[in-house]
């Protein structure tokens, strides 16, 4: 079998799913980190410094790219799956393991991963788009070096100061939490690992995973809006 042939398959489908799910996770690792750092409590500036960092930085710049195309790859291959599922009424994008007693989020993958493309869209529209082309408004900050650097600290403010945006971000971190209890130990089957040992830790790793880094994030807007940092 060819390489093409082979992504095109549905081996092939699962195994790129499966992958760039892992990658979406490290970077959700990443991205908490980042924006944990509002906690500081100091007006802003360690987080407007890693965001900085992140924003400047060519190697960084150059991930980003991968970044979205590991976004596009992971949602045009569980679409492409769930149709296909639907069509042959199938079950998961996965290991088959039989349709009784299958959990409502692992038979509802696809409308999670509905929801949270459109808070993508909605979360690109707030702060990515205006961090590299349409500019943020109010004041930069100069650095000591001389060099201008993105206020994006006084633009969460501003964006959580409404509060139907803060509740559609903590839906989405809700639809967030049941997609990664899934995905996180479907992903590890897909790539090879049977254990039942490994499995049972995999599961119990991906719930408590999931968890954190959907309070974590759900966490940040709330803080926002309740005045909790500063």
């Amino acid at each position: 079998m060819k390489w093409s042939e082979f992504f095109t398959s549905s081996v092939g489908k699962k195994l790129v799913m499966a992958l760039t799910g892992l990658f979406l996770i490290s970077f959700l690792v990443v991205h908490a980190g980042i924006n944990a750092c509002i906690w500081a409590n100091d007006g802003g500036e360690m987080f407007n410094k890693a965001a900085h960092f992140m924003g400047s930085t060519v190697v960084i710049r150059v991930l980003e790219v991968g970044l979205f195309l590991g976004i596009f790859a992971h949602i045009i291959q569980g679409y492409v799956l769930e149709f296909g599922n639907r069509s042959k009424r199938s079950v998961g994008y996965n290991v088959p393991m039989g349709s009784k007693g299958s959990k409502w989020y692992k038979k509802s993958m696809g409308l999670l991963g509905t929801i949270l493309l459109i808070f993508f869209i909605l979360h690109w529209y707030h702060f990515w788009i205006p961090s590299r082309f349409t500019g943020i408004p109010g004041p930069e900050i100069i650095m000591g070096d001389g060099k201008v650097m993105h206020n994006m600290f006084a633009l969460m403010q501003v964006t959580f100061e409404e509060l139907w945006v803060v509740i559609v971000y903590v839906f989405a971190c809700f639809s967030l939490c049941w997609h990664l209890i899934h995905g996180f130990q479907s992903a590890f089957r897909t790539i090879g690992v049977s254990n039942n040992r490994y499995l049972a830790l995999i599961q119990s790793a991906g719930i408590g995973f999931a968890i954190i880094i959907s309070i974590a994030f759900a966490m940040m807007p709330v803080s926002m809006y309740l005045g909790w940092v500063k």
